[in-house]
């Protein structure tokens, strides 16, 4: 059987450690910053994904042991393998996927964490489900930063799909958050409505909430847009 520990002797062959500093900087591990205190291995992304091959069999009782690692590392590969397992999993493995995911919430600590997962699993599994919006909306209202961006990031997976209205509804939701990751999160899903759905939509919620949306969503939000219409929009913002 495939082990936890044969998976993080996996990772750390490939690891760099003289990548961890800047990797530190950069998801701001530092004290104070949002992820204080992860720690890395130094391992990219690709390379992950390339490890992760190996153990898409892993069962759920020794993913456990990845996602609850204190490395940053070992949890990412946790999350691809949960990834790949829920599309080519049945039903019932889809919904243990899904169970297990939604109980180490705590552990999916990181934008990265979160935007490589929650798309491909929390959105498609609530797809077509009645609790859909009511869970959509318990995360969004959760004290936890990244119970939040899940909540913003499930959406995607709908937009991908052509449909805006589950993403705009989480977007107002999250509308007025404090936190630079969840304003980014916003005008990002809000571009992506502008560009994969219809931009009339894009332009509907803006005219609505330009004037008071905070600036870093907005900026994301239409970046895609013409110049005359992202200076209309800032002239809005910056004029209430």
């Amino acid at each position: 059987m495939l082990t936890a520990q044969a998976a993080q002797e996996a990772l750390r062959v490939v690891a760099k450690p003289e990548r961890v500093a800047a990797t530190e900087r950069f998801f701001k591990s530092y004290p104070g910053g949002y992820s204080e205190g992860d720690r890395f291995l130094g391992c990219t992304v690709p390379v992950t994904r390339q490890v992760a091959k190996e153990f898409y069999t892993l069962p759920l009782s020794e993913l456990d042991k990845l996602i609850t690692s204190v490395w940053h590392d070992d949890r990412l590969l946790a999350l691809i393998v949960l990834v790949e397992q829920y599309k080519r999993g049945n039903d019932a493995a889809r919904v243990a996927v899904y169970d297990f995911y939604m109980a180490h919430t705590a552990q999916v600590n990181n934008w990265d964490l979160v935007d490589v997962s929650s798309e491909f699993i929390v959105g498609p599994y609530l797809e077509d489900r009645p609790e859909k919006r009511a869970v959509l909306r318990k995360l969004a209202a959760s004290q936890s930063l990244w119970e939040r961006r899940i909540a913003m990031l499930a959406t995607f997976d709908y937009i991908k799909k052509g449909r805006s209205d589950e993403a705009v509804v989480v977007a107002e939701q999250l509308l007025h958050d404090k936190h630079d990751l969840i304003q980014k999160a916003v005008g990002w899903m809000l571009r992506e409505i502008g560009k994969r759905v219809d931009r009339a939509v894009l332009l509907a919620f803006l005219d609505e909430h330009a004037h008071d949306m905070p600036r870093t969503t907005l900026r994301y939000a239409i970046e895609h847009l013409p110049p005359e219409r992202r200076a209309y929009y800032l002239a809005r913002k910056s004029v209430k």
